[in-house]
């Protein structure tokens, strides 16, 4: 079992922000007296009774265009009866119109109350939607992507561009809404403030002084528009901000400053944050518990928690076209299955896509998908070795975690053929290899090796996974992976 620390860590190529572990610590001590702690949606476009859990304050949904991400924030508007200026109806989010009539749907979720959770639900079993009165009440604010249209772009604002109008009221960000702004954006602003005209008392203008000079929303970049009128919201203390496609318009710096910024209004306000993306930086500054992929397979959905930025990207990302998909825990476990396969069926590695997944709880749901044929395309699934059978998985060879395997492995035979691979001295790499071994966290022997060698840990990795081939391991090591995949590609026959 990991530990706290590891579970939020296993999988990420960096560590988490100072922000957002601070945000980690306060959710883990319970801190939050209000929460969502999840929903179910049945019976609205393709949805059929699947669970969303929101394991942490800011949880984000990813998953291709059209897989249900929308639908998601959507529902966890219309469960609670804001006590906020908005208000929120499922018949708004999902109407009855000429081309579409909606009936059967039962919308469920938990709602955490100090220490109770309570089941609600919302249903339109026939024409009318039933259970708007017996809502928790709770501020609710849902941002979605007209935020993100140009000023010019939204509706009445084309009239506001006159010189003959002037400035009639303005609201200043505050010295601290300045910072954030200036902040995560990345330039220093003097003033910004959210202006109206003598024209339209309540069409808010977003106006800043950078530089020496002032600029309105007109002349902004959109993203720094975006953000303007992002800061400018008040976000009561105890409430559910759901924002759809939040990266849209900012650049990787930008959206890791704002995700490290909701994570300490989070923190302060105990506020509870869930965001559609389908960015890897939103995902890489987050813990595996707030990530949550929803697959769009054929006519059904999948949603799996947990998963790894590199694995959300490979599945939304097109640009490459393997003819299997292959999903590994980590990445030191890829490097020793790209090497297994490049030793005993090198023509079939560069038919596949390998990529990594993160804890083992996310393989173990795609293992179900794969037993239960929800992949459009060829997939498997492949468990550390330390892993117990599972549904739909095959497990990697060795019995324990590869960098035990291979590490104790070599270890027997004096750490011999490592060194010549690297370019280092034998005794250099023993003495390394050697203290790597003392460190309890076999997650940390290969990057403590590679700090060491002063070389990179993917290169050690894969040079020590060549030597435990050629020397340690059985020669038909991995023979199901390799058979499995043989059975397709030179087949034509789908993997069970």
């Amino acid at each position: 079992m990991l530990n706290k620390n590891e579970e939020l860590n296993k999988g990420k190529v960096m560590p988490l922000s100072k922000e957002v572990r601070r945000l980690a610590g306060k959710w883990q001590r319970g801190d939050f007296p209000k929460h969502l702690e999840w929903i179910e949606i049945n019976g609205i476009r393709g949805w059929s009774g699947q669970r969303v859990d929101f394991n942490f304050p800011i949880v984000a949904i990813c998953g291709e265009n059209g897989s249900g991400k929308s639908t998601i924030i959507q529902t966890a508007a219309s469960i609670y009866e804001s006590s906020s200026e908005e208000t929120h109806f499922a018949s708004s989010f999902f109407p009855d119109t000429a081309w579409d009539s909606l009936s059967g749907v039962i919308l469920k979720a938990s709602i955490k109350e100090g220490q109770n959770s309570t089941e609600v639900s919302l249903r339109k079993p026939t024409t009318r939607w039933r259970g708007n009165e017996r809502r928790k009440s709770r501020p609710v604010k849902y941002l979605d992507l007209r935020r993100i249209q140009p000023i010019a772009a939204r509706t009445g604002y084309a009239r506001l561009a006159k010189p003959a109008l002037n400035e009639a009221g303005a609201h200043a960000f505050e010295h601290e809404a300045l910072q954030r702004f200036s902040s995560i954006i990345g330039k220093t602003y003097s003033s910004a403030r959210q202006a109206t005209t003598n024209f339209d008392p309540n069409r808010m203008v977003p106006v800043v002084s950078h530089d020496g000079e002032e600029y309105s929303g007109f002349h902004q970049g959109a993203g720094e528009a975006t953000i303007a009128d992002l800061i400018s919201i008040e976000i009561p203390r105890y409430s559910i901000v759901l924002i759809d496609e939040i990266e849209t318009s900012l650049h990787p710096r930008a959206q890791r400053r704002l995700i490290r910024d909701l994570a300490e209004i989070a923190r302060t306000k105990l506020v509870q944050f869930i965001l559609t993306t389908h960015s890897p930086y939103v995902l890489e500054e987050l813990p595996p518990s707030a990530r949550v992929y929803v697959f769009k397979e054929g006519d059904q959905k999948a949603v799996v928690p947990g998963v790894s930025p590199e694995f959300a990207l490979s599945k939304m990302d097109e640009e490459v076209h393997p003819e299997v998909d292959v999903y590994v825990e980590d990445e030191t476990a890829r490097i020793l299955l790209e090497e297994i396969l490049a030793k005993r069926a090198l023509s079939k590695l560069a038919r596949c896509s390998i990529s990594a997944f993160g804890a083992a709880s996310v393989g173990k749901a795609l293992g179900q998908m794969v037993d239960g044929n929800r992949f459009q395309r060829t997939t498997i699934v492949a468990l550390d070795g330390d892993q117990d059978p599972s549904p739909g998985c095959h497990i990697l060879p060795g019995g324990d975690a590869p960098e035990r395997v291979v590490f104790e492995d070599l270890e027997t035979i004096g750490w011999q053929g490592v060194a010549p691979l690297i370019n280092r001295s034998h005794a250099d790499f023993v003495s390394a290899a050697n203290n790597a071994l003392t460190l309890p966290d076999h997650h940390e022997w290969i990057k403590s090796l590679a700090d060491r060698m002063v070389i990179g840990k993917e290169e050690v990795w894969r040079a020590m996974s060549r030597v435990w081939l050629n020397e340690c391991a059985e020669p038909e090591v991995a023979e199901d992976i390799v058979e499995s995949l043989a059975d397709f590609l030179d087949n034509n026959v789908a993997i069970v």
